[in-house]
């Protein structure tokens, strides 16, 4: 009787690496769909929510954009009975102008519904800073990094690497503004104007609010609104936060001016926590690591930001 081994086919080297090959993609397939699963348990499964009365967290952390599930959110904050204040913990470089302009709005929405108070973390600079003066009350670390008041767009001149690569741009236009600036060229003063035009009314109404809501003089906010970070301490000593101090001291001040007792739970109301929630978190950071997005880099956004980051120059 001819034995498995003595087969002739399966002695052939080729026959057995199809086999192996095939076995290799069951187990690929099987991984796929085992992390397909997860991914749908993570993306639809049911989110978790306090057990009566309790502090809604809200986290703001890397580049703020807009974001109309978040802007739902909040408003359902407002509406829930159960919550009883809301921490919004901060913890951005900042972002698009309108982004940080949705986010304000939002929350002073918010606040007259709830009591609010913001906890800069490491960074709340431009935009985050921008979202940390909508609520009642601002906390940061001695050592936090908060202000960056300012608005900026930046264009990037590539014009001298196409001509070296041989590569050359041309437009049909329907007036002499449209699609400017142009990547291959340098800004033309028509241009420059009209986006200088651009800045300064974003700038204006940044600075109106901050003046507004930190009961500083216009004169005093526009000394501190030419793009400067500062600590912590130095923010609490020119008037753009309130205290030094994390949660615990935010919990606290809602205990004493409120009256909301500071052991009461505090739940992430967002970003959406589910039952596989470290899943979802983990598979979005690893794929916005992969691409070059993660939390704090410091990456290129289209159209006018309110952004801070280190130079790169």
């Amino acid at each position: 009787m001819t034995q498995l081994g003595d087969d002739p086919v399966h002695a052939i080297p080729a026959t057995r690496a199809i086999r192996r090959s095939r076995g290799r993609w069951r187990i690929f397939a099987f991984l796929a769909l085992a992390l397909a699963v997860m991914v749908g348990v993570a993306r639809f499964g049911p989110e978790i929510s306090p057990q009566g009365e309790a502090i809604a967290r809200v986290e703001i952390n890397g580049t703020i954009t807009t974001d109309r599930d978040r802007v739902e959110r909040l408003k359902d904050l407002a509406d829930d009975a159960s919550v009883s204040a809301v921490i919004v913990a901060i913890n951005s470089p900042g972002g698009t102008t309108a982004g940080g302009e949705e986010l304000y709005e939002a929350l002073r929405t918010l606040s007259q519904a709830k009591p609010t108070v913001a906890v800069i973390d490491e960074l709340g600079a431009s935009a985050a800073y921008m979202t940390a003066i909508g609520t009642d009350r601002i906390f940061a670390r001695r050592l936090s990094i908060v202000g960056s008041i300012g608005v900026l767009y930046r264009h990037v001149d590539a014009g001298r690497l196409l001509e070296t690569i041989g590569i050359d741009l041309d437009k049909v236009a329907s007036g002499e503004l449209k699609a400017e600036p142009e990547f291959d060229a340098p800004i033309s003063p028509e241009v420059r104007r009209s986006l200088a035009a651009l800045v300064e009314d974003s700038f204006t109404w940044f600075v109106d609010i901050v003046a507004e809501r930190r009961g500083l003089s216009r004169p005093q906010t526009l000394a501190l609104a030419d793009g400067r970070i500062m600590t912590g301490q130095m923010a609490l000593g020119t008037g753009l936060i309130d205290a030094l101090g994390g949660e615990a001291e935010a919990r606290q001040w809602l205990a004493e001016t409120h009256g909301i007792d500071p052991d009461l739970d505090v739940f992430t109301a967002w970003p959406p926590a589910s039952n596989a929630g470290w899943l979802r978190q983990w598979l979005t950071e690893s794929a916005s690591q992969a691409l070059g997005l993660g939390a704090h880099s410091a990456i290129a956004l289209d159209g006018l930001v309110s952004l801070w980051h280190p130079s790169t120059r």
